[in-house]
This record gives structure tokens, sequence and C-alpha cells, in this order.
């Protein structure tokens, strides 16, 4: 399957989320064994990851944007996963501070934008800005509705001054799907620690959410910061088609390791004798 073919919003589509099926999984991915698979693509982003590092020539920025539960942690582990940290960080936004406010809503985004070699993901992201601050009025409508050009605008900067490949991912999932992701935080140990008393809150404004979504995705899918649309309902295909979606931008970037700095032949030249020194020191001890 051509993940990013089926699930990407084209530039200037219109997007209405209440009519997109977050349970969708496509025919040849239901075919294979999905956790063989996304080994298999894992290791891909690996070695590609490395070379890009290696490159420093590229950068990557991954936006993790969903309804609650849809698993943005989830493709942290299991699909950022598969990347070398030394390359690769993981930021995310929450409510932000008092001295965050004081500033327009970018200044304390700018900083965490991927440097030449490397890989940032945003766990949500500045799209916060056009999606809590309007579900529930933090800033009036006019406020929020010119962000989506400064986005576009940001986003154009970091494609254009800095060779930034921005993918962004609106993870999906259903109503019933979410509650039931709910009731099993409830029940494990070691999952509890992620409910929060605004779980039930914010599922009240489930369809505001999807509305604030679709204007968001409408407004600021371009050709060089595009939007997918993942299905959610089965965390498999989620983890699967974010992988190749990812893996596959990467790979067109042509990606190279750099050329050596230094005379390879004066390297070997210089080891042969090292090593040839060490056999005859070695000869003389025993004798």
């Amino acid at each position: 399957m051509n993940y990013a073919k089926r699930l990407i919003v084209e530039p200037g589509a219109k997007v209405r989320l209440k009519q997109f099926d977050p349970a969708y999984h496509g025919k040849g991915a239901a075919e294979q064994d999905p956790e063989q698979a996304l080994q298999s693509v894992k290791v891909r982003i690996g070695e590609l990851q490395r070379k890009m590092y290696g490159d420093n020539q590229h950068s990557l920025l991954i936006v993790l944007q969903g309804l609650d539960a849809a698993g943005k942690d989830g493709v942290c582990w299991h699909v950022i996963g598969g990347m070398d940290p030394q390359g690769c960080k993981v930021q995310g936004f929450k409510a932000p501070t008092a001295a965050e406010a004081a500033h327009d809503f970018l200044w304390r985004i700018h900083p965490h934008a991927p440097a030449k070699g490397e890989v940032a993901v945003f766990n949500r992201s500045h799209y916060e800005d056009v999606l809590v601050s309007r579900v529930h009025k933090l800033v009036p409508r006019k406020v929020w509705q010119r962000r989506y050009d400064l986005i576009n605008e940001w986003e154009h900067l970091l494609h254009a001054e800095n060779g930034t490949t921005i993918l962004k991912f609106c993870l999906v999932i259903s109503k019933e799907e979410q509650l039931k992701r709910f009731a099993q935080r409830l029940d494990d140990p070691h999952r509890q620690w992620k409910i929060s008393d605004s779980d039930y809150r914010e599922r009240e404004c489930f369809d505001d959410y999807l509305e604030a979504f679709d204007d968001a995705l409408e407004r600021t899918s371009t050709s060089h910061a595009p939007w997918f649309i993942i299905p959610c309902d089965h965390k498999w295909f989620r983890n699967l088609a974010v992988a190749n979606i990812v893996a596959d931008a990467m790979q067109g970037l042509d990606l190279q390791y750099p050329k050596p700095a230094l005379d390879l032949e004066e390297i070997r030249r210089a080891y042969h004798a090292a090593e040839e020194a060490d056999k005859g020191s070695g000869k003389r001890k025993r004798g």
C-alpha cells in the first residue's frame, strides 16, 4: 500500500473528519504480519536516520496531533523508538507557562525546530493554538484565524531556509474506541499515570475538535508540509502507516554519508606500521 498517497490531505482539499473511518486498515496491510512489517520498516528508518545525521544537510520535523487516546505516545514508542537518540529528540507542548503566554504563540516552538542532521518530533505542537485555543475560546476568533497564515509562513521558513522536511500526522480515533482505551487505562496499573481529570471534559468537545481539525488541515496542508490523516482504532495500522510514510519521505531525500576528510591511504599506512610495530614488540618480549 502507498500509505502517503492514500492518507495525505492534498493542498486545497476539503476535510470532513466526521465522514472519515478511524477503523480503516487497508486490505493489503491486513494480510501481512503487522509486527514483522513494522520491525522491518523501523530498521529502514534507523538506517536512514543515521545517514541523515552523517549527511548533515537535511532535517526532519514530525508533528503528532490527535484526539485523546489516539496514540501520540504510542507512535513515539513504536515508530520513533527505532531512531538513534543521538540525532533525534521528542518535544511535548502542554499549556503555555506565564512566560510563554507573554510572547507570540510560536516563541516557545521555534527553539525546538530540528537543526541540520536532526529529527525533531512534536508530541502536540504549535497546532494546539488553533485547536485547544479555538475549542475552549481561550483567544478571540480573529486571533486564532490569523494563526493559520502565521503557521504556514513559519513552516515555509523551516523548509526554505534549513532544508527541513515536515510531516504532520492527524491521529483520528472513534468515540467508541476512545472510551474503551480510557477504560483500559483505569484497569492497567502501568497506564494509570496517563489518566487526566480532563479526559472526560475534553470528550464532551469531541465534535468541536473534529471541526477544528477540519479547518486546520484544510488551511495548512501544503506541498512542503503536508498533513496525513491516520486511522487509529487499530494501533498496528496506525504505527505501520506512520512508519512507512516517514521512511519513504526520508528515502526520497537521497541522503549520503559524507566523504572522509582525511587521506585514507595515509591512515592505512599508519595503521599497518603500528600493527607491524606491535607484532615486533611481541616477539622481542617472548625472546
